[in-house]
């Protein structure tokens, strides 16, 4: 048995978006709602096409910015601006991208829900005296305001990349999670959806990693034989009450 897999943790830290918050929906639900005066002839696959392609992100804008190339609102408008073009629709000038981008700022914190697996998660742990926190890919004030509106303000250990100028899978964000938890890092369970970022990036700072792979896809799961991996996060209840990581 994997030494770092092995006993109860002291300690839980959770990535955010698509962890415990359901960010891709309230991508979705806003993008929707700001454009579809722009975009009423679109039929139901085209919205599900729209929104899936600024989602996915396939030109790798995110990225980008966390390696400093783009600013947050340029990644943004460059994601929309690849939708747009796939779609045949026109691009945004400068105002009309600054009115988007508005409009997507005021719209998207009023979508931000926790997907509903996380509140007993969360009673769990609070009942066991088990510390957790989050580590996520973004700044702390912005992610500190998604965690709030979206109901998880007890959760108050939270590390963004602002923090120690890093992001993951570098193991110095996830050792600042460790260091605010006050638990060592092969007891510190590390909980995420994506999994070479979340995954094997904690696994490689020796923390126990737990991939939340929601949609059930076999192939996907059966890429990654290493990492333990659960639809959901009800696993974390079992791993905490001394039970072995999935496989």
């Amino acid at each position: 048995m994997n030494e770092r897999r092995s006993g109860r943790p002291t300690g839980v830290l959770f990535d955010i978006d698509e962890t415990l918050v359901d960010l891709r929906t309230a991508m979705g639900n806003t993008l929707r709602e700001i454009t579809a005066k722009d975009l009423a002839h679109f039929t139901e696959e085209d919205w599900a096409a729209y929104q899936h392609l600024y989602a996915a992100d396939p030109q790798g804008y995110y990225d980008r910015y966390l390696a400093g190339e783009l600013s947050f609102s340029r990644q943004r408008l460059l994601r929309v601006a690849h939708a747009q073009e796939v779609h045949g629709l026109p691009a945004f000038d400068d105002d009309a991208a600054e009115a988007w981008n508005a409009a997507y700022d005021q719209t998207l914190p009023q979508h931000f829900q926790a997907f509903t697996d996380v509140m007993p998660v969360l009673d769990e742990l609070d009942a066991l005296g088990i510390p957790y926190g989050a580590v996520s890919n973004n700044v702390h004030d912005y992610q500190r305001a998604k965690l709030d509106a979206a109901g998880l303000e007890r959760i108050r250990i939270l590390v963004g990349i602002d923090a120690v100028d890093a992001a993951k899978p570098d193991p110095a964000i996830f050792l600042e999670g460790v260091r605010l938890l006050g638990t060592a890092p092969a007891q510190t369970l590390y909980v995420g959806d994506n999994p070479v970022v979340d995954g094997r990036g904690a696994l490689n700072a020796g923390l126990k990693p737990l991939w939340i792979e929601r949609s059930g896809n076999p192939e996907l799961r059966a890429a990654y034989p290493d990492l333990p991996v659960a639809g959901d996060l009800t696993a974390v209840s079992a791993v905490v009450s001394g039970s072995e990581l999935p496989s």
